[in-house]
């Protein structure tokens, strides 16, 4: 059976080390740290040109829930028709209406900029809909083929069950990606909800090379380390790679 492994990076030493593990494709992002936000078409440039994998590109303008002002949503269909500019494969968006439906209206607005030839993946905006069963059906209908989700939990395992049943609703209309908590030890228990698709970021931690630190003088994040940096293992990657393809489901 083929699985799908997508491995989440925010940078191009990420994209590099998630290639070389046997990452399938990547979901390209800033400040994964926060959630991931939109990255910059130069960062774009520097992975597409890095690497031979397929690449879609998060585009979110901020970190926080996906009620979007109207600025914010005109930046992010400038931002699909820059990646659509670019080359990249896909993009992954989502955004909500403030009763938690889909904002049909917008999304329609973004793939029709993003055109025939990208594809759309919708993230985790998905997870905060007001009725998932609904949200599958509007996300048919607007032309995604791919939802990124949790199965509405804070993690995919907890959310299995109805991972579960949404690929039998989907019944082959859409792929449903799991995400959020992925890892070699749950992804059996996944795989048998019939998901073939897995997300995940393979983080680990590396100290930033700053010798000289400046204490109490915080950046943005006070209770977050601003000299430990993550990035993408390879050798995780390549442990989760390895797993799925032992996987008889």
């Amino acid at each position: 059976m083929n699985h799908l492994l997508e491995v989440c990076v925010d940078s191009l030493e990420s994209a590099l080390a998630a290639q070389s593990g046997g990452a399938d494709r990547l979901e390209l992002c800033a400040n994964l740290l926060i959630g991931g936000t939109s990255p910059s078409p130069a960062l774009i440039e520097e992975v597409l040109a890095a690497v031979t994998i397929p690449v879609n590109v998060l585009l979110r303008p901020r970190f926080g829930d996906f009620c979007f002002t109207d600025a914010e949503k005109r930046i992010l269909i400038r931002e699909v028709e820059t990646c659509r500019d670019l080359g990249v494969h896909g993009v992954v968006l989502g955004a909500l209406l403030p009763d938690g439906r889909l904002d049909r209206d917008h999304l329609a607005q973004c793939i029709e900029a993003g055109g025939p030839n990208l594809s759309h993946t919708l993230h985790r905006a998905f997870d905060l809909c007001r009725d998932p069963f609904e949200g599958l059906e509007d996300a048919v209908a607007l032309g995604f083929d791919t939802i990124l989700t949790s199965g509405q939990q804070a993690k995919a395992i907890e959310g299995a069950a109805l991972l579960g049943r949404l690929v039998e609703k989907a019944a082959g209309r859409i792929q449903i990606l799991a995400g959020s908590g992925v890892g070699p030890g749950c992804l059996e228990a996944l795989a048998r909800t019939g998901v073939r698709q897995f997300h995940f970021s393979a983080k680990r931690p590396a100290e930033s090379p700053m010798v000289f630190r400046r204490t109490g003088v915080p950046m943005g994040l006070p209770l977050a380390d601003e000299y430990l940096r993550e990035y993408a293992d390879p050798t995780l990657v390549a442990q989760v790679k390895n797993t799925l393809r032992t996987l008889d489901l």
